[in-house]
C-alpha cells in the first residue's frame, strides 16, 4: 500500500482530537483497516514530513441507523491516534498571520 492509500483523512474538529494535539501532541487520523502500526508510522513520517514517536490504533465500530423504513448499520473503520516527537507539528489549516484591515 501507498501512504496515501494508508492515510485516508485527519480526524480534527472534536473536542477530544482538539485537546490530545493541544496537550499531548498526539494527532488522530482515520487510516485503512488493512494498515498496521508500522505502515501508518512510515506513511505519516513519509507524507507529513515529521518524526513518529509511537501509535495507537482502534477499530470504530459502525453506528446502527434508519434508513427509510429499515435500520442499517454504518460501516466500521480504523482510526490511529499518532504521538509526534517532541516539538514536531503538524500544521493543517494555513494560519493568517497579518490582519488585513
Amino acid at each position: 500500500m501507498h501512504a496515501e492509500q494508508i492515510v485516508k483523512r485527519p480526524i480534527l474538529l472534536t473536542e477530544k482530537t482538539s485537546r490530545l494535539r493541544e496537550t499531548s501532541n498526539q494527532y488522530t487520523f482515520e487510516v485503512a483497516e488493512a494498515a498496521n502500526k508500522i505502515q501508518i508510522k512510515s506513511a505519516i513520517e513519509h507524507l507529513f514530513g515529521v518524526k513518529v514517536a509511537s501509535v495507537n490504533t482502534l477499530i470504530q465500530r459502525g453506528k446502527y441507523r434508519r434508513m427509510g423504513r429499515g435500520h442499517g448499520k454504518l460501516h466500521n473503520w480504523k482510526k490511529a491516534i499518532v504521538t509526534l516527537e517532541a516539538g514536531a507539528s503538524i500544521a493543517f489549516f494555513a494560519e493568517k498571520t497579518e490582519a488585513t484591515e
